[in-house]
């Protein structure tokens, strides 16, 4: 625009000072080789003027042709391309609908000329997924594979993919590729928590686990729920090895997690099956001092029999804090079933099905009140826990 503009100025002052230097004298006079030309100034003037406007319009038609010739050449390419930008977003759609037929076929033909054909691959392996086509699955990620940008993606994927048909071992394999560590990204260490669960491989975990609570990748009670978890199950399978993996689980632990009930009953279970008694009820006892608990209560009749006495002493100091503790009181009536104490299990039993009554909690009552041959408080209560059933 500019251009124009100054041309246009130019002209009308040439317009304007004609007037003014055409009676004035002068020539031009130009030589070239056996050419002469002479010719008055305006003239000369006025003609490089048309001379240089020829020049414009010369090259203004040589870039026309040029461009003709270029665009009819690759317009073919820009056809595909523009019909590759189509099918993306017509496949697009057919994800969000979840239309997979019409999403895998738009999709792997946008893949061909599209502008990103990794999101295309990605997105038609995805949609062959849910209709369990799996060879055409793996191929559209094999594609993908050869892009060494997209590796991890890749792996990500076929290992989820793996892992929803259930071939866990192939998952694992894959997976491997990936060696989850504390660098590697959120949906990698996600998808081996999940692996590793299924798979049941505790010590893979346990080992996962600094990592997911480092990055905030599970809230505080769910990792706290999948370590005393994850540390109990190690704890009794130790166990079954040997007493020497059974000591090394226990002091790998942290002072913390030897504080845990679940952790310090899976030892305990141990510590009796090696013939450390004892030690077990040493354990048991000097957590029931410092923090009573349900899980307590549940395990200690399973631990302790008839003639160990200094935890049946603990738990008789506990009467006036738990009385209507309705664990504590199941706690108490086993344990005095234990001693063939059926009177002293019956007033227990029934503190439970006054505290929470279950089914299993009116039965034992029954069976409690039917060896002490109260035939009738038995039926009621045999009545009560068809009842609640």
């Amino acid at each position: 625009m500019i251009k124009t503009l100054v041309y246009v100025l130019l002209v009308l002052m040439a317009l304007c000072l004609s007037p003014m230097i055409i009676g004035q004298s002068g020539y031009v006079y130009i030589a070239i080789g056996d050419y002469q030309i002479e010719t008055s100034l305006v003239t000369g003037v006025v003609g490089l003027i048309v001379f240089y406007f020829a020049l414009q319009l010369l090259e203004w038609l040589i870039m026309l042709l040029l461009n003709i010739v270029l665009s009819s050449r690759y317009l073919p390419e820009q056809w595909r391309r523009k019909a590759a930008k189509k099918h993306t977003l017509i496949g697009a759609l057919a994800l969000a609908e979840e239309d997979w037929p019409a999403a895998e076929k738009t999709m792997a033909k946008g893949a061909e000329k599209g502008e990103i054909p990794l999101l295309n691959l990605f997105a038609a392996a995805r949609a062959a997924h849910y209709q369990d086509n799996i060879a055409a699955r793996d191929n559209y990620l094999a594609q993908a594979e050869k892009n060494p940008i997209a590796k991890t993606a890749v792996y990500t994927s076929r290992t989820r993919y793996l892992l929803k048909q259930g071939e866990l071992a192939k998952a694992r394999e894959v997976l491997n590729k990936l060696n989850p560590t504390s660098k590697s990204s959120a949906p990698v260490l996600k998808l081996a928590q999940e692996l590793y669960l299924q798979q049941q491989d505790w010590q893979a975990l346990k080992l996962l686990l600094p990592t997911l609570k480092k990055r905030q990748l599970l809230a505080e009670a769910e990792y706290d729920q999948l370590s005393t978890k994850t540390n109990s199950i190690l704890m009794l399978n130790a166990a079954k090895i040997s007493e020497a993996e059974l000591n090394k689980c226990w002091h790998w632990l942290s002072k913390s997690e030897r504080k845990q009930d679940e952790l310090i009953l899976a030892y305990a279970h141990g510590l009796v099956l090696y013939n450390h008694k004892e030690q077990a009820i040493k354990l048991i006892s000097k957590q029931l001092i410092a923090s009573p608990s349900a899980a307590l209560f549940s395990a200690i009749p399973d631990v302790i029999n008839a003639q160990d006495h200094e935890v049946r002493k603990l738990l008789t100091k506990l009467e006036t804090t738990h009385e209507n503790d309705a664990d504590y009181q199941m706690c108490l009536a086993k344990l005095a079933m234990q001693q063939r104490d059926a009177k002293k299990a019956k007033v227990h039993w029934q503190n439970v099905c006054r505290i929470a009554p279950t089914n299993q909690s009116w039965l034992a009552l029954a069976q409690v009140q039917e060896q002490l041959g109260e035939n009738t408080a038995a039926s009621q209560s045999y009545r009560k826990a068809a009842n609640i059933m």
